[in-house]
This record gives C-alpha cells, structure tokens and sequence, in this order.
C-alpha cells in the first residue's frame, strides 16, 4: 500500500464499511466498483455479474460519464478477457489489454484502456462476478527520469490522466494491488450474497402481501357481485309492474358496478410489479425470461437494444403485455424456443415476443371467441397510446409485436 500500512489499512475499513451499510443489489455493485477504483487508484472500473446465456445480467462501471455509457452500447458478452476471470476463475494482470489475444470486441466508444487487472469474485466455488480495473493513476514522477524531475518539480505529485504502458512492459498494478483487490473481492462476495438474501427475503414478503391482497379483493368483489346479480334480477322482475321501482334498482346497479370496477383499479395500482419501480423494464423482463427459460422445457431468450426508460404506465404496459404474451407460447403453442425482444424504433420502443410453436388462425380465433388474452394485449397497448399486432398461421408460429412511443 504506497499510502503507507496505517493509511491504507483505513481506505479498506472505509471501503468494507461502505459495502456493509446497503442492502439493495445495485447499490452494493456500486459501492464495490466506486471503492475497488479509489482503493488502487485506476481510471476505471467496472463488475460484472454473469447470466446464464452468455451475457451480464447487469454490469456496473466507475469512471465513465454518463454520455461515454451511452455511446458504448449494450452490456458487454462474456467474451474475451471479460470472460477469462468468469470461466478461468484466476486473477488477470496485464500491461497493456489490447496486447492480450484475448482482447476482442470493445466498441469504438470504449474508453482507451492499457494496464489491466481483473479478479473473481467468488462464493465458494461458485463464480458470481468479477472485477475489473484499467489504467493505474500513478504519480508522474514514476515514469520520470532525473532530468525530466529536475525540469518538472511542481508537477511531481500530479496524477496522469491518460496512462501509457510502462517503458519496461510491466504492469502498472501491482502484485500489492492484486493482493489488495483479492481482500476487496472476499468481502464483496459476502456483500453481494447477503444482498441477495436481502432481496429474495423482500421478495417474499411481496408475494405474501399480495396473496393478502388477492384474498381481499376476491372477497370484496365476490360480494358486490353477488349485489348486483340480486339487484339486477329484482330490476327484471319489477319493469313490466313496477317502472319506477325498477329503475331505482337499475341505478343501484349502476353504482355497485361503479365501486367494483374502483377497487379493482385501486388493486391493480397496488399490485404494480416491484421489479419495475426498483429495475426498470429491461431488467425485469431479462429476470423473467430467465426464470421462463429455467422453467420451462422451451428455450426462452431476451435481448434488449438500446431501450431508455420509459414513463411508468408505458413500462407496466410493455411487460403485461409481454408476460401475457410468453404465457400464451409456453402454455398453448408447443414452442421450442421463444424469443423476446425489446428495441428502439424512431420515435418508440418496440417489443417482440416470437415463437415457433404450432401458430393459430388469428381470424378464427377472434370468431370462436378465444381471444381475451389478445383483447387484453390491445387493450394495455392501446391504453398507452401504442399499437399491436399479430402474425400468425397455423404451424408458422407466432409474433406479437407492440410498439409504444418514447424511451
């Protein structure tokens, strides 16, 4: 630790403290990065947490702007040397990443990386994440000759912004940092576990709270329905000799039905998956499509290309319509893959819901009455301001497709 033992034992107190004190997800994968970078001193940093198709379920950065994020594009694949610490399970140390033949696929708006280290993070044997850091921030004077420190006094203690590889080759990390960085990478583990338990636990008490909720609303809405099924049976009974009587029960009705259909629109606002307010809609869909995936014999996929967020009633919309969507293939076509899409359209956000199952006569259906799960469907979208379709044959399969403006 260049800060000496008394000072760099304090920057890892203050790092494990802060690891410590949040219990959400993102914010322990945030507070790991931020303290990683610091800790060592890197330009940038960033974790990785794996799915299991290849990709990120989410991935984390420190030191990049918001706009450079942007630009970068979709999450990263498990590929290259972001890879090596997810399948190798061993620490990464490098002067120069570019060099490493493993380097591959960074898109141009990458920032420009040169020394490199990246570890695990393990939970036993199991690998949850991994760590990376890029570019060690070390003092001028490091690289300086006599001369050049001679001429350059009072920049002696600046910080280079844009790192270069060492005049020697070797890493600008090192095996100090490693060290370091492990120690981070036990405790983050513990972090990032305990977090997790923390939200399965949450999770938990939702679906407890809902299956109250579910309860109730059956209760309260068995009973104004039974109301005004007597109701309007004394209404049939009283209009041939009683029109005056039999229109007081008609208003009756019309009121039981007006407070049935509140408290179903209150329960359906109370109901509001919390997946969405806490990750957002692509997040949401991601975890959904794996837990389908893990489910289900067919093969369930999710991909998302460069989608924002969008207004709350848009995303509760788009993945109602998307679950009621996966419901209908898993369930009724007999699908071996089904593929969920979300993407930027100009001026909206389009999501795809594609199967190969055994297809259906969208003309037919809608005559025979089958279709309240597509009414459904139109109804959310149109509800939004968007627009649905449908596309199918029998053994064609079947796309819904549902586009919304914004994001």
């Amino acid at each position: 630790m260049s800060q000496g033992p008394r000072s760099g034992l304090a920057a890892v107190s203050s790092a494990l403290l802060a690891m410590s004190r949040h219990l959400e997800v993102r914010d322990v994968l945030k507070t790991i990065v931020a303290s990683a970078r610091e800790l060592l001193g890197a330009q940038y940093a960033a974790l990785g947490v794996p799915d299991d198709h290849g990709g990120f379920a989410q991935f984390v950065v420190d030191g990049v702007s918001d706009a450079q994020w942007k630009a970068i594009g979709p999450l990263p694949r498990q590929h290259g040397i972001l890879a090596a610490m997810l399948h190798e399970a061993k620490a990464e140390r490098l002067a120069d990443v570019r060099k490493d033949p493993r380097f591959e696929g960074w898109p141009s708006a990458h920032p420009n990386m040169s020394d490199f280290l990246g570890l695990p993070i393990k939970d036993g044997d199991e690998v949850i994440g991994a760590l990376f850091l890029a570019n060690k921030l070390r003092p001028a004077t490091e690289k300086a000759s006599a001369a050049e420190r001679g001429s350059a006094t009072e920049e002696s203690s600046a910080t280079e912004r844009h790192p270069r590889p060492r005049r020697d080759g070797s890493c600008a990390f090192t095996q100090e940092d490693e060290e370091l960085l492990d120690i981070l990478a036990q405790h983050a583990a513990i972090a990032l576990t305990n977090a997790r338990l923390y939200e399965r636990s949450r999770e938990l008490t939702i679906v407890e709270e809902r299956s109250r909720l579910a309860h109730e609303l059956h209760d309260a809405v068995s009973q104004k329905l039974f109301s005004l099924r007597l109701t309007a049976q004394a209404a049939a009974a009283l209009v041939d000799r009683d029109p005056a009587r039999a229109k007081g029960e008609l208003q009756q009705v019309a009121a039981l039905a007006a407070e049935a259909a509140d408290e179903l629109r209150d329960a359906v606002v109370e109901l509001r998956p919390a997946a969405l307010d806490e990750d957002g809609l692509v997040a949401t869909l991601r975890t959904q499509a794996h837990v389908l995936d893990r489910a289900h014999s067919a093969r369930v996929t999710f991909e998302s290309r460069g989608v924002r967020a969008l207004p709350a009633a848009q995303e509760e919309a788009v993945l109602r319509v998307a679950q009621e969507a996966l419901h209908n293939a898993l369930r009724h076509s007999g699908a071996e893959h089904v593929e969920v899409t979300l993407a930027r359209r100009a001026g909206g956000v389009v999501l795809r819901v594609t199967d190969d199952g055994a297809g259906f006569d969208p003309h037919t259906t809608r005559r025979a009455g089958r279709h309240l799960g597509l009414v459904s469907m139109r109804d959310r979208t149109s509800g939004v301001g968007g627009t649905l379709t449908v596309q199918s044959a029998p053994g064609k399969g079947t796309t819904i497709e549902m586009e919304v403006p914004g994001g």
